[in-house]
């Protein structure tokens, strides 16, 4: 089924008279036989409006009540029954009352699309999304319903509603849009003359867009490759030089001069990476460029005319704005430049503009990449080989070996020249190819000692040599670049792959990942750099190194990603080829740091969640476990209060026994939530002393009977480092829970013993047992395993004893007894030996 067409009618402001003309459309359909219908349409009592519906059929609207009233909304069920061939949908930005299909109008309208239903609708330039925050700072009226842009885009036709703010200020006066007495309020509020201006040139601009949208599209589709001067849009050409702020400033100010100009700088990267542009520069200028509501481009192009043409025509531009060449004079002999070749191909249909500026005459520089690649020292030695080496070969074959022979001297010559080829490159060795034929013709070319050849046989000979050397001379120059090429490439994708591994094993710290950067460019500090909107300031996400940035500006070296972050480097200016592997650290490193960012939120989530289970089981627990006991109070609490009844003096002590025993387990119960909260919030603080287990651990069995615990403390026991308090409590809570689970007439043996550096506590019980599957679960707050024979307790009292335990340097593990039940193992850190110190008294005291 194909999708419906959806028709917009884009009001400048409210009242312009949107509505009339979606049904004026919808009446010229009808009479050329279409299929129409009203689905929903608002006519705000205007009695134009109004007389506009009639004729039209009206799809029932779905009555919906919300808090006590009934709403009107569009039915799309009926809608999708009916299938319309057009369906007319007023208000696209409308929220629906709750307990409609849909949240959003617009949501709606998407059903009726993909129905197959062509749909007509309305709405205001004021309720786009992406408009929300300046039509606010314009009215000073946030609009609560909008729709987000890519909606109206995605339509197939969109229709301006216009109107002067005057003539739209006197229809409102006529009361053709409010009741009368509403007319003044909204004339000196929102439909001022300001801010009907500012909406309608809001809506001018968005439309403008889209227009232009349009016609990009359908120049592509025809591959219209000629340019159509719509509008003035001017294209700067950059070359990282500091000629190009100059250039900018010039392009905006006649972009100015034309309504709706446009500025686009673009920079030509090679494809290679080889480029003289500090990347510094290129920043400063990128930044300037948006600063002045242009936009900024980087395309790659090894010919650099016809990549600036090619992007010119692209953008459909009007002007090409160019610097004036800052070759020297005698460079030009290599060609006509970029601004000359520009000029002269650009055609009739783009302006090319040349401006002066300062750096005009003063040399680019030549880019350091040869050099750069054989390193100075091979540079200076190759030319050593090609300009001396012939003068000394020459001195001795004049002087030790005058009889060699013109062909061998030809090939030692050419030997040199290799020679200077493979240490300096290209250059050295035509310079080695020159000096070396002019040398061969002064001293062994008959007749000697003249720039003449007599036999036509030496010329051929030394023109074989000078092809032959250049020959030779440039595939050594040309395997050496490979060679360096390959190296580095081999580099990048070691380090590459380095951050690909990175990527898929999930490992890496921020600062970890900033000081490979530092470390792989050899920089002084790596900076990651953030912020949160155009005007807002830099804040730094993670740095190493001395001194890092902290602004972009500030750096060496500055890669944008995205467009509110920015990795920035401080040490030295990197040429162009490292910044493609630079461009990615800088990627990753936003990967990172979001990351990071999102397993802190997944951290903060599991605690919350770990906080909302603790306080669900926590009202569990006082709903039930503290209730229980508090009943038995209060039961035995009346009986004794009770007049009714003559209580015998033993019926009296057993209601006492209930009421302590009750008091006791609240107790017990409190004490446990407490503990647990003190654990919850990090507030455990344990004062560390040598202590004897003897003297600990009888005193946490006050809260068992006598007769239900057995003790094997052996008084040769090394002292252990603990908190006497906490390690008590923890020790109470494993007995008490051994006890409640042991069979009666059963004792729980508690004994010690010492293992290497540590002294084990083992309570061990003959209760039930646990699965192996549950032996860490038992641990966890709120989890009680099998049902306990007294049926007290919340499940905390092992969740304490592993808390205080812990925050005491021990451990506590459950293990298997033999022959059926569960032991509770607490291992606790013996105390240092402590040397006796030796007081020395001195000889004499003096008071």
């Amino acid at each position: 089924m194909a999708r419906g067409k959806l028709r917009i009618y884009l009001g400048a402001a409210p009242g312009v008279g949107k509505t009339y003309a979606m049904l004026s459309e919808a009446h010229r359909r009808i009479e050329r036989g279409t299929d129409c219908v009203v689905a929903f349409v608002e006519h705000h009592h205007r009695p134009r409006t109004e007389v506009m519906l009639h004729g039209l059929e009206q799809i029932p609207r779905k009555e919906l009540e919300y808090r006590d009233s009934v709403f009107n909304e569009m039915d799309v069920d009926a809608v999708l029954s009916r299938r319309p061939q057009v369906a007319l949908v007023d208000e696209l930005a409308h929220t629906n009352i709750p307990g409609s299909r849909n949240t959003k109008r617009w949501q709606d309208v998407e059903e009726l699309l993909a129905a197959g239903i062509d749909v007509i609708s309305t709405v205001n330039i004021q309720h786009l999304e992406s408009l929300g925050d300046i039509v606010e700072s314009i009215t000073g009226v946030r609009q609560r319903e909008t729709v987000p842009d890519e909606v109206v885009r995605r339509a197939d036709q969109i229709e301006l509603v216009d109107m002067s703010p005057q003539a739209l200020r006197r229809r409102m006066a006529h009361g053709n849009i409010y009741k009368s007495d509403k007319v003044d309020a909204a004339l000196s509020n929102y439909f001022r003359p300001g801010n009907l201006t500012a909406l309608r040139e809001l809506a001018l601009l968005w439309v403008a867009d889209r227009v232009d949208a349009y016609l990009t599209e359908y120049r592509s589709e025809h591959q219209v490759s000629t340019i159509w001067g719509s509008r003035e849009r001017i294209v700067v050409g950059l070359t990282g030089g500091p000629e190009g702020r100059t250039l900018i400033r010039r392009a905006v100010r006649l972009a100015e001069k034309g309504a709706g100009g446009e500025v686009l700088a673009v920079y030509i990267s090679r494809s290679d990476g080889l480029t003289a542009a500090s990347p510094k520069e290129l920043a400063v200028q990128r930044t300037l460029v948006e600063d002045l509501g242009g936009t900024f481009h980087q395309v790659v192009g090894d010919d650099i005319p016809v990549a600036l043409l090619d992007f010119a025509r692209a953008v459909n531009a009007t002007q090409i704005v160019l610097g004036v060449s800052r070759r020297r004079s005698w460079q030009n002999v290599f060609g006509p430049g970029v601004g000359a070749t520009v000029a002269r191909d650009s055609g009739p249909d783009l302006d090319v503009h040349l401006i002066t500026h300062d750096e005009v005459g003063k040399g680019r520089g030549l880019p350091a990449a040869r050099g750069a690649r054989l390193g100075r020292s091979r540079v200076i030695w190759g030319w050593v080989a090609g300009v001396l080496g012939p003068v000394l070969l020459t001195w001795l074959l004049t002087s030790v070996a005058p009889e060699v022979g013109l062909a061998n001297d030809m090939l030692l010559y050419l030997t040199l020249t290799v020679a200077a080829a493979l240490l300096g490159g290209l250059f050295p060795a035509l310079a080695s190819a020159v000096v070396g034929s002019l040398l061969l013709n002064w001293f062994f070319t008959p007749p000697v000692h003249t720039l003449t050849i007599a036999d036509p046989k030496n010329i051929v000979a030394i023109a074989i040599f000078v092809g032959v050397a250049v020959s030779v001379a440039s595939v050594v120059d040309l395997a050496a670049r490979r060679t360096h090429q390959a190296a580095r490439l081999r580099a990048e994708s070691e380090i590459l792959s380095y951050l690909a591994g990175n990527v898929l094993r999930g490992e890496t710290s921020l600062e970890a990942l900033l000081e490979r950067v530092r470390e792989t460019f050899g920089m002084e500090s790596v900076a990651l750099l953030e912020r949160t909107g155009e005007t807002a300031p830099w804040t730094c996400a993670g740095s190493v190194g001395s001194q890092p940035a902290e602004h972009p500006e500030d750096a060496d070296v500055d890669v944008p990603v995205g467009d509110h972050m920015a990795l920035s480097l401080r040490g030295r200016v990197l040429p162009a080829s490292d910044r493609r592997v630079l461009a990615a650290f800088a990627a990753q490193a936003a990967v990172v740091l979001d990351r990071q960012r999102l397993q802190h939120e997944a951290d903060r989530a599991k605690e919350l969640a770990e906080g909302n289970r603790i306080r669900t089981a926590l009202l569990a627990a006082v709903s039930h476990d503290l209730r229980t006991p508090l009943a038995g109070i209060k039961a035995a609490v009346s009986s004794l209060r009770s007049d009714d009844v003559e209580w015998s003096e033993e019926d009296r002590t057993e209601l006492l026994q209930a009421i302590e025993g009750g008091a006791d387990r609240l107790d017990l119960l409190v004490g446990n939530l407490l503990d647990m909260s003190r654990l919850q919030t990090g507030t455990v603080t344990p004062i560390i002393r040598e202590t004897d287990l003897d003297e600990v651990v009888p005193m946490a069995l006050g809260g068992v009977p006598e007769d239900s615990v057995e003790l094997d403390i052996p008084e040769t026991l090394p002292m252990v480092d603990v908190d006497r308090g906490l390690l008590e409590r923890a020790v109470a809570n494993v007995v008490e829970n051994a006890v409640k689970y042991s069979p009666p007439g059963e004792k729980v043996l508690v004994s010690a013993s010492a293992i290497a550096d540590r002294v084990e506590v083992r309570v061990v019980d003959r209760g039930p047992g646990v699965p192996d599957e549950a032996k860490d679960r038992i641990f966890e707050p709120f989890q009680r395993y099998g049902d306990s024979p007294r049926g007290a307790g919340v499940g905390l009292g092992l969740a304490v004893a592993r808390g205080f335990t812990e925050a005491v340097g021990g451990t506590i593990h459950a293990e298997d007894t033999p022959g059926g039940g569960l032991t509770m193992v607490l291992a606790l850190p013996t105390a240092p030996e402590r040397l006796a110190q030796q007081t020395e008294l001195p000889a004499a005291t003096t008071s």
